[in-house]
């Protein structure tokens, strides 16, 4: 029978998580399967990767085939390593201890890239994170600015407002002192004028009253 080491989708949609197994390869892909190996969580960054070293390692002996995807997986957990340095061993070609060794020092440069990653990762967050808040920031600064641009315009419109109210009744009272300047004149004059046309009849009269005496004068001769 042949088998294969694949992935078994899980999880819901749009969140996908895997199992990685062992299954016959003439099985549907998320049908029935022989053993579980291990899991796969893409949704994580760095994403996660559980694998049984020893269950898998086993099967790759039986010989199964992974898939191009489980081939990355095993291979970032040293499976395909341990799986080569055991056929070493077999051949004669390193010591079980020699093989450990190699193994437990690349596993251990694994973990610190790995954990160099993260730590990479979440530097970057942080960083975004800043970069937001700083952005924010700024934001709300200039938020602010216009407000205080907006009242200072408000509040000069109204002091202009005021000013010019203000100023309306000194004009008026200076149009009013204007006009009852001009009126003043025209009222002497009318004045005058009515005094003048009184003051004439009684000129006449004494004028001829003179004229009747000269008259009288020049009777009483003859």
């Amino acid at each position: 029978m042949p088998v294969k080491i694949r992935l078994q989708r899980h999880g819901k949609k749009g969140k996908p998580f895997y199992w990685l197994v062992a299954a016959d390869s003439r099985a549907k892909r998320d049908g029935k399967y022989l053993e579980k190996l291990g899991t796969y969580d893409p949704n994580t960054n760095p994403a996660d990767v559980k694998i049984d070293l020893n269950k898998s390692i086993v099967w790759l002996e039986k010989g199964a085939q992974p898939t191009n995807t489980a081939r990355a997986l095993l291979s970032y957990r040293g499976v395909l390593l341990k799986h080569h340095l055991n056929k070493g061993i077999k051949k004669g070609a390193l010591t079980e201890e020699e093989a450990e060794k190699r193994f437990l020092k690349w596993l251990d440069e694994k973990e610190k890239n790995i954990e160099n990653k993260v730590n990479k990762i979440k530097k970057s967050l942080s960083d975004k994170k800043d970069q937001a808040l700083e952005a924010e920031k700024i934001t709300r600064e200039k938020r602010a600015e216009a407000v205080r641009i907006a009242k200072e315009k408000e509040l000069k419109e109204l002091e202009a407002k005021e000013e010019a109210a203000e100023e309306k009744p000194a004009e008026e009272q200076t149009q009013a002192k204007e006009e009852a300047a001009e009126e003043k004149p025209a009222e002497e004059q009318t004045q005058a004028k009515e005094e003048a046309a009184e003051e004439k009849p009684a000129e006449d009269q004494s004028e001829n009253k003179d004229e009747s005496s000269k008259e009288e004068s020049e009777n009483s001769k003859d």
